[in-house]
């Protein structure tokens, strides 16, 4: 999502403030119940505004039998707050022999039975290994037994290929966790305790779970009906990226299938909320935030997004909406948007050329673009961020000369109307995903990116545009851990803390070859690590 929050919270507080500075938190009992640690790898401050997570949360504790608690990644560090009298600091259960501790009661990971890692990025399989480590847990699923927690992941890139991350885990969730968790939940209850193997193969019975010892295919599960699993902030909390926003899921997946996009083939069919629930998630979230965030990756593509709006503005809501695609923005949703208070406006033109955008299945023209353009600049939208891929497959000089031309030409659309609005580029290598139409197809040498990535900054910082680049060093590694095999898996298992020269070293150790993940085309005929699951 790409919302505007206007401040920065990286703060640090102590466990016990910042549980007092959140709302709908929920505290349960451990007696007789199955304990879970919901685990996000990386800080509180992203983690928190992730819906994912927040869908976990409330499904999990909905259940009575169940105890769910949330565990996030973040630099152990001092109190730094010490006795005036005696020097010393305060005791701290953030204590490094205990790595991370839970939120609501403060417990290490061992105490709990089941580890649940939601994982949305790639880079975040950098941080999996030291968490193990520094919860005293060993990091491959071979080394364990039934003395340590039975450790699941689910997450976007792990549906699409849970190869690298496999020798982690006992077993992986491909789909979504609506209709996963009902099958999933009383496996655990009844195998807890037991035998690792049987509680194994009883797993790899569940439809949509991934059991890497007995490697069977799975198939993908996703959920119909949209309004019977509301999807909400569950947990409100001022200390992260989004905390003056109550977050609520407009629509699943999306229709266009570009090319390169995992959304079309991971989260499909595209599904939308109906009106009257959209409505009633509202009402919900007004009682704790004046703005609302709506999330999906095709928002603009509800059919009743207009009505929804206006419905909202009436309501006195305030809103931001997580994506916009110009084919389907007109001119009245886009003014219900600025009337709802957005200050910037983001949209992904992924290309410069219109035969690029045909070549990625886009399905967009220039005249979409600038036409998008002038209705922004009549509604004096503070700012648009425009988003571009380099080095995706076929691309040219000349496509990157046209991402400088269109952007120009926005340029002069807000110029001639004196709107005021500032332009922002942002600039991302296209990393080959698994699971996508353009699986097979090759990363562009970080040589090439750089060139290309220069000549934008030549061209269009002169004229004041501002533009925002991912490193072609760390996208080259995206693309290895995105078609990577369970190889990977021993060079993370090897870096305590992510660089590139941490990663360089264990590549080197380990042997593994980064040009082949990267950057080689692969035929037909070459097999990818991901063919145990059946996305479609």
């Amino acid at each position: 999502m790409d919302f505007e929050t206007g401040r920065d919270h990286r703060f640090r507080l102590r466990p016990e403030e910042r549980l007092a500075r959140e709302q709908g938190t929920v505290v349960k009992d451990w007696g007789g119940r199955l304990p879970i640690a919901l685990v996000y790898p990386n800080s509180y401050y992203l983690g928190m505004s992730n819906l994912g997570i927040h869908a976990l949360y409330r499904f999990l504790n909905n259940s009575e039998d169940i105890v769910a608690e949330r565990v996030f990644w973040e630099p152990i560090r001092q109190d730094p707050s010490t006795s005036l009298r005696t020097g010393q600091s305060r005791p701290d259960r953030r204590d490094k022999r205990l790595g991370p501790l839970s939120v609501e009661s403060q417990r290490p990971l061992p105490d709990f039975a089941v580890l649940a890692f939601s994982i949305s990025y790639e880079l975040d399989y950098f941080n999996i290994a030291p968490i193990f480590k520094s919860g005293g847990i060993p990091v491959f699923a071979a080394e364990r037994d039934e003395r340590h927690p039975l450790i699941i992941a689910g997450g976007p890139c792990v549906t699409a290929n849970p190869a690298p991350l496999s020798p982690f885990f006992d077993c992986l969730c491909i789909g979504e966790a609506e209709p996963i968790l009902p099958k999933l939940l009383p496996a655990l209850s009844g195998g807890i305790g037991g035998p690792r193997d049987d509680l194994l193969k009883s797993l790899a019975g569940v439809p949509g779970i991934y059991v890497p010892q007995y490697a069977a295919p799975v198939q993908r599960q996703w959920t119909k009906n949209l309004d019977e699993f509301p999807v909400t902030s569950a947990v409100l909390t001022p200390d992260t990226e989004l905390g003056d926003m109550y977050l609520m899921e407009v629509e699943r997946g999306c229709h266009w299938r570009c090319q390169f996009c995992l959304v079309g083939t991971a989260f499909s069919p595209m599904r939308c909320r109906s009106l009257g629930k959209l409505l009633e998630m509202a009402k919900e979230g007004l009682k704790y935030r004046k703005r609302l965030g709506l999330v999906g990756p095709a928002v603009s593509d509800h059919l009743q997004l207009e009505e929804l709006l206006v419905s909202l503005r009436e309501m006195g809501a305030q809103f931001a909406v997580s994506s916009l695609r110009v084919s389907s923005l007109s001119d009245k949703t886009l003014e219900e948007i600025v009337r709802g208070g957005a200050e910037t406006i983001t949209i992904a033109p992924e290309a410069g050329s219109q035969r690029l955008r045909e070549a990625i299945r886009k399905g967009i023209c220039e005249e979409d673009i600038l036409g998008a353009m002038a209705k922004i600049a009549d509604l004096s939208v503070k700012q648009v961020k425009l988003y571009f891929m380099i080095g995706l497959p076929s691309e040219t000089d000349d496509d990157i000369e046209e991402i400088i031309n269109l952007t120009l030409k926005c340029k002069e659309i807000f110029e001639q109307r004196r709107s005021g609005t500032r332009l922002t580029l942002n600039i991302a290598p296209f990393v080959p995903k698994a699971g996508t139409s353009f699986q097979r197809f090759p990363a562009a040498q970080a040589k090439t990116l750089d060139e290309r990535m220069a000549r934008l900054k030549d061209r269009l910082m002169p004229e004041g545009i501002k533009l925002k680049m991912e490193s072609p060093l760390w996208s080259e590694v995206q693309a290895v851990l995105s078609r990577g095999g369970s190889s990977v898996a021993k060079v993370l298992a090897d870096i305590e803390k992510p660089s590139l020269s941490a990663w360089r070293r264990a590549v080197a150790k380990h042997g593994l070859d980064v040009d082949f993940y990267a950057h080689q085309e692969w035929g037909l005929e070459q097999k990818v690590p991901w063919e145990m699951v059946e996305l479609r």
